[in-house]
C-alpha cells in the first residue's frame, strides 16, 4: 500500500510537472522559457522526488537503506528525470559550471540559480502538503515528523565536505565527458553514477551534490549549524565541480585563457622545417618573399 502511494506520487509529479513544461513553453517567449521556468518546473520534479524517494528509504519497508527494489526506484526515477528535464539540469553546480565554460553569461546564471532555489521550495512546500492529506502511514509519520526532521549529515563537517565534494567531482567530471554523447548513451550512463553515488554515500550525508536540494532539505533540521551545512553541502560541491573543469580543461575558460595543465603544442604543426628540395633555387612567388625558406605554411590556432 505505502509503496503504491508513493509510485502514484511520482507519477502525479511527473505528469504535472510535464504539463507545466509544455504551457509554459508555449505561453511564454523562448529566453524566459529557457532561462527561468524550465529551471523552476524542474527543479519541483526533482525536489519532490527525492523528498517522497527519502521517505521511503529512512520510514518505508525494510528502512535504513537501499534494498534491491529501491535501488532499482531510484535508478528509474533518475532515467526518467533526463529524459523529461528538457534540458534543465535543477542544480545550481551544473549552472555555475556552465558559467566557468564560458558557455553562459552572469544574468543568465544567476536567474537559473534563483529559479532552482524558487522551484526547490516550492517542491518542499507541495510535498508537505501531499504528506498533510495522509494517504498512507508514511505520508502519516513524515507528516508528523516535518517540524522535527534529522539531519542528513552523519559524519563529521570536514569528512561530509570531501564527500560532497567526491561526489560532485565524478558527477561533473562524468557530465563533461558525455555531455556531446547521444542521450541514449548519457541519460542511462548519468541515472547510473547518481544511483552508485547515493548508495555509497548515503549513510555520510545521503549524497545530495546540489546545493538547492540540499538547503531544501536538510537546512532546517537540528543537528548542525547553518555554517556546517554551508560548508558541507555547498562548498564541498563546488570544490568537486571546479575541480572537474580543470581537470577536464586544464582551465577554467571564464578565468584564464591559457591552459595551466595540459601542453599547449599544436599536434598539427610541423615537427621540423622542411629541408627544400635538392636543385631547387627558384626565386619565391610573388606574395611570399617575406617567409622562411622552408618555414611551412600551415599554421595551427595557436600559432603566433
Amino acid at each position: 500500500m505505502c509503496l503504491n502511494v508513493s509510485l502514484s506520487f511520482f507519477f502525479a509529479t511527473f505528469a504535472l510537472c510535464e504539463g507545466a513544461r509544455r504551457a509554459s513553453k508555449a505561453l511564454l517567449p523562448v529566453g524566459a522559457y529557457e532561462g527561468f521556468a524550465r529551471e523552476a518546473v524542474g527543479a519541483v520534479q526533482l525536489g519532490a522526488c527525492c523528498l517522497e524517494m527519502r521517505t521511503l528509504v529512512e520510514l518505508g519497508p525494510g528502512a535504513g537503506g537501499f534494498g534491491p527494489l529501491l535501488l532499482t526506484l531510484l535508478f528509474l526515477l533518475f532515467l526518467a528525470h533526463g529524459v523529461t528535464l528538457d534540458g534543465a539540469s535543477a542544480n545550481p553546480t551544473v549552472s555555475l559550471q556552465e558559467f566557468l565554460m564560458a558557455e553562459e553569461s552572469l544574468p543568465g546564471t544567476l536567474l537559473k540559480l534563483a529559479a532552482q532555489g524558487l522551484g526547490m521550495q516550492a517542491a518542499c512546500t507541495l510535498t508537505r502538503l501531499c504528506w498533510a492529506w495522509e494517504l498512507s502511514d508514511l505520508h502519516l509519520l513524515q507528516s508528523l515528523m516535518a517540524q522535527s526532521c534529522s539531519s542528513a549529515l552523519r559524519t563529521s563537517v570536514p569528512h561530509g565536505a570531501l564527500v560532497e565534494a567526491a561526489c560532485a567531482f565524478c558527477f561533473h567530471l562524468t557530465l563533461l565527458h558525455l555531455r556531446h554523447s547521444p542521450p541514449a548513451y548519457s541519460v542511462p550512463a548519468m541515472a547510473l553514477l547518481v544511483t552508485v553515488t547515493a548508495y555509497t554515500a548515503r549513510p555520510f550525508t545521503s549524497a545530495f551534490f546540489n546545493p538547492a536540494l540540499a538547503a531544501s532539505v536538510t537546512f532546517a533540521c537540528s543537528g548542525h549549524t547553518l555554517l556546517e551545512y554551508v560548508q558541507v553541502y555547498w562548498l564541498g560541491p563546488l570544490t568537486g565541480m571546479v575541480l572537474a573543469v580543470l581537470l577536464h580543461q586544464g582551465r577554467l575558460p571564464r578565468l584564464f585563457q591559457r591552459n595551466l595543465f595540459y601542453s599547449q603544442k599544436n599536434k598539427y604543426e610541423p615537427r621540423g622545417k622542411l629541408a627544400p628540395a635538392s636543385g631547387d633555387t627558384q626565386t619565391p612567388a610573388k606574395g611570399s618573399s617575406g617567409r622562411e625558406p622552408g618555414r611551412s605554411r600551415v599554421e595551427g590556432p595557436h600559432s603566433s
